[in-house]
């Protein structure tokens, strides 16, 4: 039996009616804000609130809160809130925490979109499976450990310790009309890796339950073999602009019902913003719709994402990024809760990669809880990726007895399916459930996310 517990992220399914604490004045004397008459149209600042609760038995206890404030001036641009103000923060036991702050307005400047970000993100289990999707051995035997199972190794076998301060400023402005903007940014990382600390891991617990040394796991004999190149072993520093433009023609930002939001951004990471010799470019297209079925109720959203390297050299420890534009962040790898859901976190890791996500949602319920507007929504999805240009990796220090690790598997769309169950206040604060389950072993098996907001 697998001796890894996780409980859920927020304890209660239904804590952003239950837990959720509103500071406002719902009096609304202008007519001209009277909207729908099911719902209750939101003045000044609002902020929801959840618990951060989970246990895992390598990394400890978590606890911590999250807390997204909203400020809705006199209400006439609701459901659009007129500032953002989302504050994060988790320890656990044994030392992995978020510490994330992130603003967002359209309003701050006036005709510019404003979103900044300050987080500093300490993993001591972070997912490390290497390079180039099936191109790289996953087996899951190795993190099983069941009694009887001979070929286990650790259950933090394909993991890493990770360091991230992540620290970022981006801009929207209008082109033409509400529709066609501009987009610009400036971000810098600042990224410390190393193998996992499996005696600080292990403090405390019995005998039995100890994880055994496994000299590094798999990232261990990366480095060992000179799989990552020695200046890049303990991680690095990039600081990186970028540019761009954005059409946007969405009903509802947390939850559009119709509407498109395609992105196209150009990154750059030059050498003279200090990046060295690991100076490079990429860009990435993203494409997003979202189609009424039903109305108020049913709608279908799609989501397709291209993203690749147009120059230089890219350091390892930036591959497994996800570029978005605000309010979304700039996420890890694919695989996982924000990317593909059931397919295990950065397992497809790559200089280019395509991914995309398909999903149904019925907003089945609506009401008003404690004069706050409520709606509950299902959904059904099927999320897919792949890499489609691979990271160049050196075999010549591999020894023939661990070429295993690297198979003649070709690299091939890794998709994944399944279900979730969404809570939305006041049409922004949205507590999430996903469930996924992958359809290739080699991805993993499923995955249960318990987090904010819908994927896209």
């Amino acid at each position: 039996m697998m001796s890894l517990i996780r409980l859920s992220f927020l304890v209660l399914l239904f804590a952003a009616s239950v837990i959720t604490v509103y500071a406002q004045n719902d009096t609304i004397n202008n007519d001209t804000l009277k909207k729908n008459k099911e719902e209750k149209i939101k003045t000044g600042w609002t902020f929801g609130a959840v618990p951060a609760v989970a246990y895992d038995s390598d990394i400890g206890f978590k606890g911590g809160a999250v807390v997204n404030f909203y400020h809705f001036g006199d209400g006439s641009t609701y459901p659009q809130y007129l500032h953002s103000l989302y504050l994060e923060y988790s320890m656990t036991t044994k030392g992995s925490g978020i510490a994330q702050f992130t603003y967002d307005s359209k309003y701050l400047i006036p005709g510019i979109r404003v979103s900044a970000e300050a987080s500093y993100l300490t993993e001591r289990a972070l997912d490390f499976y290497g390079f180039n999707g099936y191109e790289a051995l996953y087996d899951q035997d190795y993190e099983d450990d069941s009694p009887g199972n001979n070929k286990y190794k650790s259950r933090l076998y394909y993991r890493q310790e990770r360091k991230l301060l992540r620290l970022r400023s981006d801009f929207q402005g209008k082109i033409t009309g509400d529709e066609f903007k501009w987009l610009a940014g400036l971000a810098h990382y600042s990224i410390h890796t190393d193998t996992v600390d499996i005696n600080r891991l292990n403090k405390g617990k019995d005998e039995e339950d100890k994880l055994p040394a496994i000299g590094g796991g798999l990232y261990g004999n990366y480095v060992d073999w000179g799989v990552i190149p020695e200046d890049q072993v303990k991680g690095g520093n990039t600081t990186i602009i970028k540019a761009g433009l954005i059409y946007d023609t969405r009903d509802n930002e947390p939850n559009p019902m119709n509407g498109i939001w395609t992105e196209a951004q150009v990154i750059l990471a030059p050498s003279i913003l200090g990046n060295g010799d690991y100076a490079y470019s990429r860009f990435a297209v993203t494409h997003r719709q979202y189609f009424t079925l039903v109305p108020r109720q049913l709608s279908l959203a799609c989501r397709l994402s291209y993203q690749a390297k147009l120059s230089g050299t890219m350091p390892y420890y930036m591959l497994p990024f996800v570029f978005n534009t605000a309010p979304s962040l700039t996420r890890d790898g694919l695989g996982g809760a924000k990317t593909l859901r059931g397919i295990l976190r950065n397992r497809i890791v790559g200089e280019d990669f395509f991914y995309g996500n398909l999903e149904l949602r019925w907003k089945f319920l609506r009401t008003v809880v404690l004069n706050q507007n409520l709606y509950i929504a299902l959904s059904a999805f099927t999320d897919m990726g792949q890499v489609t240009g691979k990271y160049d990796v050196e075999l010549s220090g591999v020894p023939e007895s661990s070429m295993y690790l690297f198979p003649d598997d070709k690299e091939k769309l890794n998709v994944s399916y399944g279900v979730g169950l969404h809570f939305a206040l006041n049409e922004n604060f949205v507590v999430a459930v996903d469930y996924g389950r992958a359809a290739d072993p080699r991805d993993g098996i499923s995955g249960l996310y318990i987090g904010l907001n819908f994927l896209y």
